[in-house]
């Protein structure tokens, strides 16, 4: 496992820096996805499409805020978990 998991890491690598690089066109992309679908479906799944996209962006926001490689070959967030601190 862990030599499969080194040698998906430059990969990981690349996908986090187009995240990051292009961050506002990923989340575009996303939304317009789900409309397409969501149109298509004639609204029937709305709610499961909704859920879909927001995991999907979420999934999309932390690979965009990764680091590089740490000791043993994992990555992590540079920011905390979770929505933002209310102001």
């Amino acid at each position: 496992m862990e030599n499969v998991k080194a040698r998906l890491a430059p990969a990981k690598d690349k996908m986090s820096d187009f995240a990051r690089r292009h961050e506002d066109k990923v989340q575009h992309g996303i939304e317009k996805a789900a409309k397409a679908v969501d149109d298509r479906t004639k609204h029937k799944y709305s709610d499961k499409i909704h859920a879909g996209t927001s995991k999907t962006k979420h999934a999309m926001d932390r690979l965009a805020h990764m680091e590089g490689p740490q000791a043993g070959g994992t990555t992590t967030a540079t920011r905390p978990e979770g929505p933002p601190p209310a102001s």
